[in-house]
């Protein structure tokens, strides 16, 4: 028998049409990182597998203050969170459950190992974690059809929706988890990037499951530019936790996943959170907050749908209102609307099929980086003006953002 996904097609469906990567919308370097890593630039050691000492040691300070202590043994690093969830995935092996949408790199992880992928709906609230009922629904149809759920991968500061999940959402739905047995990895990527640091609160996973959560962290995003790769990854502190990072490292080892030196060196030092790193990451918090509310009024003003951005640098946008006007312009899905918006924009606009969701839907995520401009001059002065929305670059993009969709009602 040929199983499907609930509420989905077949496993195993055609490929989506990725395209080309999204450009870096990080500002400038900072001073400081650029020290460090041409510091270690010339260093002859390599990285060990997994991490150096120094790594290891922030990321255990990183998570410490966080309110999830853990010790160097139950971590990890690699060049990227999607190295670490392919080790992980191919690590705990059984089908994979995820939220619908997701970050866009989850789901080819699972594929490339040969995994089929379930995809769970969200509650109507926010996104990144799948809806409790929904989730024992689509456990209790998978291994009726012949299946083996074992991991749920969600994000409780969610890309690519930016909103953040009530802590009784994360409750219910990890304790739904817990009772099917199913391991959970929990992407943290973008957990201090929340617009309003006191609302809402944010609960992780490993909190409350501790002995079955691992957390993934991408520091190529919150902490460093996009082109310096590095992530890390906390297992739970009991036994099990253990056996779980050796065999992730037996894989990173198979990959050759090492941290380049630079870049573990300047991971290191942006994990210890001095002062100019956190001066910066506020200061892009705040800026992103404040494009992201302006993106959303615009969306909302022209009749379209987006749930409030609460954390990170997207918008995920619903044009469904706006179908019958996209119809007469020959967008009739996902891939249809990302062609038409990114011609309109100039600007990237990738559809929600490129998240794990429906074709079929008229969605969009739009990255609130890309209303800052090309140059660096224009992003660092967007990064100090204290009205970046009056800038002249900023206030075109907005207002052709704007424009679009009021041409659409």
């Amino acid at each position: 028998m040929r199983r499907t996904e609930p509420g989905g097609g077949p496993v195993g469906h055609g490929p989506v049409r990725y395209g080309p990567p999204l450009p870096d919308q990080g500002l400038p370097l900072l001073p400081e990182l650029t020290a460090v890593l041409s510091a270690a630039a010339g260093r002859p050691d390599a990285v060990p597998l997994g991490g150096s000492p120094e790594l290891l040691d922030a990321a255990c300070g990183y998570w410490g203050r966080r309110g999830l202590p853990t010790t160097p043994d139950r971590v990890a690093a690699a060049p990227g969170a999607p190295a670490l969830l392919l080790a992980l995935t191919a690590a705990i092996g059984g089908d994979v459950l995820l939220p619908r949408p997701c970050a866009a790199w989850w789901e080819p992880e699972a594929r490339a190992l040969g995994r089929s992928v379930f995809h769970v709906p969200t509650p109507a609230e926010c996104g990144g974690v799948p809806d409790p009922y929904a989730l024992l629904e689509t456990v209790r149809r998978i291994r009726d059809e012949g299946g083996d759920p074992r991991l749920l991968v969600l994000c409780v500061a969610d890309d690519p929706t930016a909103t953040v999940a009530p802590p009784e959402l994360v409750h219910e739905t990890v304790q739904a988890a817990a009772g099917e047995g199913l391991y959970l990895v929990s992407d943290e990527t973008w957990r201090d990037t929340l617009h309003d640091p006191h609302d809402p609160v944010l609960l992780s996973p490993a909190e409350m499951l501790p002995d079955r959560v691992t957390v993934v962290t991408d520091l190529a995003g919150p902490f460093l530019p996009a082109g310096w790769p590095a992530a890390i990854a906390r297992f739970p502190a009991d036994g099990t936790g253990g056996g779980l990072r050796d065999r992730v490292l037996d894989v990173l080892t198979a990959l050759g996943a090492r941290v380049a030196t630079p870049v573990a060196a300047a991971a290191a030092y942006a994990l210890a959170e001095p002062g100019p790193v956190g001066e910066r990451l506020a200061g892009t918090v705040r800026l992103h907050a404040r494009l992201a509310a302006a993106a959303h009024r615009a969306v909302i003003g022209a009749g379209a749908l987006a749930l409030p951005p609460r954390a990170g640098r997207h918008l995920y946008v619903d044009l469904a209102p706006l179908r019958p006007a996209l119809t007469a312009h020959g967008v009739g899905d996902a891939q249809e609307l990302e062609d038409f918006l990114t011609a309109r924009l100039g600007l990237p606009a990738p559809g929600g099929h490129r998240f794990g969701d429906d074709l079929g839907a008229l969605r969009f995520r739009l990255s609130t980086g890309l209303f800052l401009g090309t140059a660096d001059e224009e992003r660092t002065r967007a990064l100090n003006a204290p009205d970046p929305l009056g800038l002249p670059q900023v206030e075109r993009a907005l207002t052709q953002f704007g424009s679009t969709l009021e041409d659409l009602r």
